[in-house]
């Protein structure tokens, strides 16, 4: 059976996973059989909820599929490695793998972007589908073999929210002059507008937007937002996340530590990947619905949807900037044709169902 095919079946058996977390226990079976000792590095700060909070739990699921054959020890982002030093530190071998998102190695691999989200790109069940029964998972492999990685989709943020502003957002011509945070390709179309863009680290967007430092800022959604304090010093919150409408995190495997595991041990890391992808998104829909109920008790927050001529321009630009970095290099426009063709196919099903669905259902 080949790699695809188990990350496949493991994605598959994930949901019967989660169900019966709670039955597996160490195999006598494996006694007297080898063990591993993986680290395991992430981007993200310790205790995170939810992004590091899962990944320690994906760790600690891998230990009960495998019987403690293979232990997992998680390093949170700055405590062996600098968090977006997750890349280079699986690639060369010094830790067996990390989680982190793909569009943050951009800089080392321009078709990385696509693996994560692109502007007015697939959300998380349209991901999932081109990861595994489309041929994003392929692709996505053949993107990172030449850096001796394996990659599994490991978590989904879900569609994030716009951002966090100071200034209405009534037309296209609103952006010109305005200084936002927003990092990636949403970043370049914001620019495109007439934007000032700048990157900030978490620590220093909650200041630099109540000194006016910035007018603006992205970040991920209400469960996390609250927790950053926006609400307290921006009036405006704007949705939906046109720039990030289905964020996939990574698991990121060294190769040769990966084959050097026995199959066994390699589908129980498939599968608690598959699980762990199941689980965050479902964590993300959940939470970020209790903390939008609790933004709306606050009569000083304007909650807002970008208007139609807003949403349609954003569109216009992300196309156009999407269309020039996938002609940097031709795997860029080898995984850009496979990701728009299969959006495209999606979307007509999508339109018959789930959008028909929503419009009478909300």
């Amino acid at each position: 059976m080949d790699r695809r095919s188990l990350i496949k079946k493991g994605a598959v058996a994930a949901g019967a996973l989660i169900a019966a977390k709670g039955s597996v226990s160490p195999s006598r079976a494996y006694a007297g059989e080898k063990k591993f000792r993986w680290r395991m590095v992430t981007s993200w700060p310790p205790s995170f909820p939810i992004l590091q909070t899962g990944v320690e739990r994906f760790a600690k699921r891998v230990g009960e599929l495998t019987g403690g054959r293979l232990a997992i020890r998680v390093y949170a982002g700055g405590e062996l490695v600098p968090p977006l030093g997750v890349f280079d530190a699986v690639s060369s071998g010094s830790v067996q793998c990390g989680h982190s998102a793909a569009y943050y190695w951009a800089g080392k691999c321009n078709a990385a972007q696509w693996f994560t989200s692109i502007p007015f790109g697939l959300d998380a069940q349209g991901m999932n589908a081109w990861f595994y029964y489309g041929n994003g998972l392929k692709l996505w492999e053949e993107v990172y073999s030449k850096f001796n990685l394996i990659p599994r989709p490991a978590g989904n943020t879900g569609v994030q929210m716009g951002g966090w502003f100071n200034k209405k957002i009534e037309n296209m011509s609103d952006f010109k002059g305005l200084k936002m945070r927003i990092p990636g390709i949403g970043g370049k179309v914001i620019g495109k507008a007439g934007a000032a863009v700048t990157l900030l680290p978490a620590g220093e967007i909650y200041t630099s937007l109540e000194r006016g430092v910035i007018d603006a800022t992205e970040w991920i959604g209400p469960f996390h937002d609250i927790r950053m304090g926006f609400y307290k010093v921006a009036k405006y919150y704007y949705g939906p996340g046109w720039h990030e409408p289905g964020s996939t995190l990574e698991l990121i495997v060294n190769k040769k530590a990966y084959d050097r595991l026995p199959q066994e041990l390699r589908v129980a890391v498939d599968t608690a990947a598959a699980e762990l992808n199941v689980e965050m998104l479902s964590e993300f829909e959940t939470k970020n619905a209790m903390a939008l109920k609790e933004l709306h008790r606050d009569k000083k927050i304007k909650i807002l949807t970008f208007p139609d001529k807003v949403l349609q321009g954003l569109r216009r630009l992300s196309m156009e900037t999407i269309a020039e970095i996938a002609r940097k290099d031709p795997l860029s426009r080898k995984v850009n044709d496979d990701f728009q063709n299969f959006k495209k196919e999606l979307s007509a099903w999508n339109r018959l169902s789930e959008k028909a669905y929503y419009d009478y259902m909300l």
